[in-house]
């Protein structure tokens, strides 16, 4: 009975401490660190950081920046990386990696717009088309998971082996050549908009409600977090942690194959070029949006920013017309900087 109190008592203790030993200003200011130290300051920063962004963009862009039709191309823009980013921040989280998700998403292209595959779909019915790209990304995930779940290969190797092998792969099918979608059905809906936005908007938007509900409010999201910040002690507690990792491999693929399908919809064709860097923006956006890389410790909205925040410094580079070689440059910059803060909230954790 004693073991069972022992952790009630402190916690007590501590509140009778804080209401009756710290003067009001002392306390207001502890909550205050509290908040600004957690996900809550986090994301204010990043959102400070993006309205400084929308600001540059409209000082030296004028109209063209400033409009909600550009507004709705920047959102455009960030959703099919946007996808992408919410399936690596599960498997970042887990204190994974997956550098595959860009071969995987143009390997899922390609199957989908093999002639069969569309004399298929010109026959039934366009979900067709969908369903087999979701299943080319659910099952490079797989492959992934099971490599590195139970044949305890190293992340890091296992994805770069899949990266390579999904692009190759998906150049053979291909011929090296870009396949046309022509199927009406598919694109008639993936190009259209429900209230003035875009379908690929839309996607994006229940990708990430998905996302935050089965991160912050399932045992699936809070076994994820358990086995980034103590794979051992996850383990020891009872979570079947090969099994987990396997399935965040599936999630992970299954979102570029999400992605693959909306690359077809905005680029009418599938090639085996698609998503050529994409793994190293996701990475970038989840690391800049506050997911610790050595795991435990995820963010969906966090991401979510992060996208939003490469895709809106990519509009204000273009609108401007400047380089993209300046608009690299400052993209590893902001990566180095968000990198360089992770470090120091960590060695403020362990010190605490």
């Amino acid at each position: 009975m004693s073991e069972q109190n022992s952790p009630v008592a402190p916690a007590l203790a501590g509140e009778g401490h804080i209401s009756g030993g710290i003067p009001p200003h002392d306390e207001k200011r502890s909550v205050l660190n509290r908040v600004l130290g957690g996900s809550a300051g986090r994301s204010i920063g990043l959102i400070i950081a993006l309205l400084a962004l929308f600001l540059v963009g409209t000082i030296t862009a004028g109209d063209r920046f400033a409009n909600f039709e550009n507004v709705l191309t920047i959102i455009r823009f960030a959703s099919i990386i946007g996808v992408v980013s919410i399936g690596m921040t599960f498997v970042i989280t887990a204190g994974g990696i997956d550098l595959s998700v860009g071969s995987v998403l143009g390997l899922a292209s390609v199957v989908a717009t093999l002639s069969w595959v569309q004399d298929f779909a010109d026959s039934t019915n366009w979900i067709v088309m969908v369903i087999i790209a979701l299943a080319v990304g659910a099952g490079a995930g797989l492959i992934n998971g099971i490599v590195i779940a139970y044949g305890n290969v190293v992340a890091f190797i296992a994805t770069l082996a899949m990266l390579v092998a999904a692009r190759g792969l998906a150049e053979v099918l291909a011929n090296r050549t870009t396949q046309i979608v022509r199927q009406q059905g598919f694109l008639d809906f993936f190009r259209g908009d429900i209230l003035g936005v875009s379908i690929l908007i839309w996607i994006f938007a229940i990708v990430v409600a998905a996302g935050w509900f089965l991160l912050n409010r399932t045992t699936f999201g809070r076994r994820t977090v358990a086995i980034g910040g103590n794979l051992e002690a996850a383990r020891l507690a009872g979570i079947k942690v090969k099994r987990h990792m396997m399935y965040l491999y599936v999630l992970s693929g299954l979102t570029a194959g999400i992605a693959g399908v909306m690359m077809l919809a905005r680029t009418t064709a599938g090639t085996s070029t698609h998503g050529t860097l994409y793994e190293l923006d996701a990475i970038a956006a989840v690391v800049v949006g506050g997911t610790l890389l050595v795991g435990g410790r995820g963010t969906i909205m966090g991401t979510v920013l992060g996208v939003l925040i490469f895709s809106t410094l990519t509009n204000v580079f273009t609108q401007n017309n400047l380089s993209t070689s300046v608009q690299a440059i400052a993209k590893g910059v902001i990566i180095v900087i968000a990198v360089l803060l992770q470090q120091r909230f960590a060695n403020r954790a362990a010190r605490k």
